[in-house]
């Protein structure tokens, strides 16, 4: 019997994405899996049921029962945990930091879990990574809120009443959002400056043609991430830092590891020295957010500067963002379906790593530590 993989209508709040797109339903199903869909479920994202081929409709407890493999974006709830055939496998965003609960229900219903924001930042994984690309969809959108809060242009116009200046963009992160961030607001016309504490990105900025802000503070850490800096260097990087936030029109912040709260990188104080009429748009606002005023889901008038803590960036561009989520998960899933069957390899490293729950255990080191201790 070939395997099913499932897939659902997303239910959580704000999301728009779905797992599987037509695209890569159809590639399933070449490989000879058997592909079940509850209807509906790529609406939001603008996939009517009508486009996709090759696959099997059902309601979402039918999805539930018979899926070998169940692709989600969201994390399952436990509702849909205890619907789970035991030894299902699962394949998504797990925010097991969070979801202690969902954890130890796969462990004990013995689901495999694969949680996407741990797979290893390898070049043979660089297909798989959905962190990349809904980074690159935040950054972009990032931008596009600011130049639509600003009271400004972005870019410099020469009119018959006189010559209007560009806006003045600081991006702070220069990870995979930052980058697509400083590209955009490049191309809209902004003058642009870049910091991030890592000084391997110094090049990367400069190539898009924004100005590096050097604080004489680097981070250098693994896994492609900053490591956590000690309180001298802190106290540096934010003088410095706070004295180019000051002078800007737009600043957006991208500075997150998954699993851990976002780190603070602009305080109350800094936001008082910025214009009246700036924007802060802070991509980091659903993990804590790296300004102190930013609140989640909204925007915070302070001192005349308004603070964004946009929700869900990557749903708010659901279509093309679910294209290049259910390519991760195909790129991810592909090399253990041989025939129509999975055989996953657990001598793999990108399945070792990204694997959250398996055989009534929780293999991830951090996740089980933080649940048993």
């Amino acid at each position: 019997m070939p395997i099913t993989i499932g897939t659902l209508r997303e239910i959580a709040a704000h999301e728009t994405r779905v797992a599987l797109v037509p695209e890569v339903a159809a590639k399933f199903a070449d490989a000879g899996a058997r592909v079940l869909i509850e209807r509906g479920a790529g609406e939001a994202a603008q996939f009517g049921d009508a486009l996709y081929k090759k696959v099997e409709w059902a309601d979402a407890a039918t999805v539930l029962a018979q899926a070998d493999v169940l692709l989600t974006v969201r994390p399952p709830s436990l509702e849909q945990i205890a619907q789970l055939k035991p030894g299902a496998v699962v394949a998504g965003y797990m925010q097991a930091h969070e979801k202690h609960a969902e954890v130890k229900a796969m462990r004990e219903r013995r689901i495999t879990s694969f949680a996407v924001e741990f797979i290893p930042r390898i070049s043979r994984a660089q297909s798989m990574d959905a962190l990349s690309s809904q980074a690159a969809i935040a950054g972009y959108k990032a931008v596009l809120i600011a130049a639509n809060t600003l009271d400004k242009f972005m870019p410099m116009l020469t009119t018959a009443a006189g010559t209007i200046r560009p806006s003045s963009v600081l991006v702070i992160g220069a990870g995979v959002a930052g980058l697509q961030a400083i590209a955009t607001a490049r191309r809209l016309g902004a003058v642009v400056e870049a910091y991030d504490v890592r000084s391997a990105t110094k090049e990367q900025v400069k190539s898009l043609g924004a100005k590096f802000v050097d604080t004489g503070v680097t981070a250098e850490g693994q896994g492609g991430y900053a490591r956590e800096l000690t309180a001298e260097e802190k106290a540096k990087q934010q003088e410095i830092l706070d004295a180019r936030i000051a002078a800007m029109d737009a600043v957006i912040t991208t500075a997150s590891v998954p699993g851990r709260k976002a780190p603070t990188i602009i305080t109350r104080a800094a936001v008082e020295r910025m214009k009246q009429g700036a924007v802060i748009v802070d991509i980091a606002a659903e993990q804590g957010g790296n300004c102190e005023l930013t609140r989640a889901g909204e925007t915070v008038l302070h001192h005349g500067v308004k603070i964004v803590g946009p929700l869900n960036l990557p749903g708010q561009l659901a279509y093309n963002a679910s294209e290049m989520y259910a390519r991760n998960l195909l790129n991810f899933l592909k090399p253990a379906i041989n025939a129509g069957e999975l055989a996953i390899d657990w001598n793999d490293e990108v399945f070792v790593g990204s694997c959250l729950t398996h055989d009534g255990n929780i293999r991830h080191e951090a996740t089980r530590k933080a649940l048993e201790g």
